[in-house]
């Protein structure tokens, strides 16, 4: 394969570059962020402190928190989930009320109970209607006593939450119009989760055992990152005036997670962000700006981690945190237009990327996606999933300057994550994958802007 020519035109300094001193500067290639690491400030512990540590009965249906499946119904009424039998999966929607028991899930989809944009904000700016099937499940789900009990409930969790009062008082029949007009939000809002069905692993016996995206197997991960696929894909079907999903995951409290049990979060929102409007203009002047300062910089600054068929993993240049980048081979940008072999690459090495990082390292998964729509329909970006080890909490020097500090240099982050892979795949514990230099020359594989 060849990498793409560069355009013509000078360049600022490098995206990376080591000091005299052993300082080493970053600018992130795509989006300006500059990035200091100073020596000596490296060796800080990095894995977080679990709290008060109890024991637990590993027999014990888990009951940790509200994303446990004992407590399906602290949770809104389900879109989806995700069941098994042996090796083969099975999605079910739109589970009732009464039925939440009948099988495990191993995956669900719901609602999340307090929106980042709500419903209201779309029905008010946009003049946004439920689709029909959210309407016809919100119907069905209403029209059960169980049904009633849970919304009811919800409702009166939400208001407690703002200081309100509660929906209707202590055995008092709820008004089924205003109980349906209140729960709406539950069945056709633009806010989802997926929550993984492990709180600890199996076995646990201490409260701190908490199962990570790393500790699931590559199947299972397969699994998850094919189902939210599908609910990020239908987040752009339901809602008309949704111009880019968000997909993110937030593990710990240090990145944002209110509970330490695995899950995704997708908020639909209606308007391309600023970052990703900048990518889309540069991308205009430089179709091959992915593979030039994405992949190939890191190949030839020998950051690259890990690579299959269908996607490569490197170290990311010029993030705020320690960062590795999964990115998609797939000619297809959108994650729906995968197929499922590509899907697997994608999610196997970012698999391998948690698995590496460890249970006990505050994180974050972002999806990065091409915006549908028109007007770019000829633009062309890759599926890159950056996973951020969110390690140190930015001060009044990164406020004052605009320049962050980040503890970890992209290759000494390589130095940490490369032994840890090769363990990993020795023992079984990541699908088989090309590891540091045995992934061969790298660049020009992405496939996204016509390539390879």
């Amino acid at each position: 394969m060849t990498t793409p020519p560069r355009p013509s035109g000078g360049d600022p300094d490098p995206p990376l570059r080591r000091m005299a001193d052993g300082t080493v500067k970053q600018v992130n290639p795509f989006t300006g962020t500059q990035v200091w690491t100073v020596p000596g400030r490296a060796h800080r512990p990095i894995e977080h402190a679990p709290g008060r540590v109890v024991a637990v009965d590993p027999t014990q249906p888990e009951a940790h928190c509200a994303f446990c499946v004992t407590r399906l119904l602290e949770t809104t009424p389900e879109k989806a989930r995700l069941v098994r039998d042996g090796d083969a999966w099975t999605v079910l929607d739109r589970v009732p009320a009464d039925e939440l028991d009948a099988t495990t899930p191993e995956f669900r989809l719901f609602g999340n109970l307090f929106e980042i944009v709500s419903l209201d904000y779309w029905r008010s700016v946009h003049g946004y209607r439920m689709p029909a099937r959210a309407a016809a499940h919100q119907r069905s789900y209403l029209s059960t006593p169980a049904g009633v009990a849970h919304v009811r409930a919800l409702l009166d969790t939400r208001a407690a939450a703002r200081g309100a009062s509660a929906t209707t008082k202590t055995g008092e029949a709820p008004d089924a119009t205003a109980l349906a007009e209140r729960s709406r939000s539950f069945f056709g809002g633009c806010h989802d989760v997926v929550v993984a069905r492990r709180h600890l692993v199996d076995g646990a016996t201490t409260s701190d055992r908490h199962a990570a995206a790393g500790d699931l197997t590559p199947d299972e991960h397969e699994q998850f990152t094919a189902f939210t696929v599908r609910a990020m894909r239908n987040l752009y079907l339901d809602n008309p005036h949704a111009a880019y999903v968000s997909v993110f995951q937030n593990w710990l409290a240090p990145a944002g997670a209110s509970f330490a049990h695995l899950h995704k979060q997708l908020v639909a929102i209606d308007e391309v962000p600023a970052k990703t409007a900048r990518e889309l203009s540069a991308l205009a002047l430089d179709p091959h700006l992915y593979t030039r300062l994405g992949v190939d910089h890191a190949a030839e600054e020998g950051l690259v981690l890990a690579a299959n068929r269908h996607a490569v993993a490197v170290v990311g240049v010029g993030h705020r945190h320690p960062a590795m980048v999964v990115y998609s081979r797939s000619a297809a940008c959108a994650p729906w237009d995968h197929s499922a072999d590509e899907l697997r690459g994608v999610s196997d090495l970012l698999h391998a990327c948690h698995a590496a990082t460890g249970p006990l390292v505050p994180c974050n998964e972002e999806w990065h996606t091409l915006p549908p729509g028109p007007g770019r329909e000829g633009a062309a970006m890759p599926w890159r999933i950056v996973l951020k080890w969110r390690i140190a909490t930015p001060a009044g020097f990164e406020g004052a300057t605009g320049i962050h500090v980040n503890t970890i240099d992209p290759w000494a982050l390589r130095d940490r994550v490369a032994p840890r892979l090769r363990e990993l795949r020795a023992t079984g514990r990541i699908a088989p994958m090309a590891l540091g230099e045995e992934c061969g020359d790298v660049r020009g594989s992405l496939r996204y802007a016509g390539e390879g």
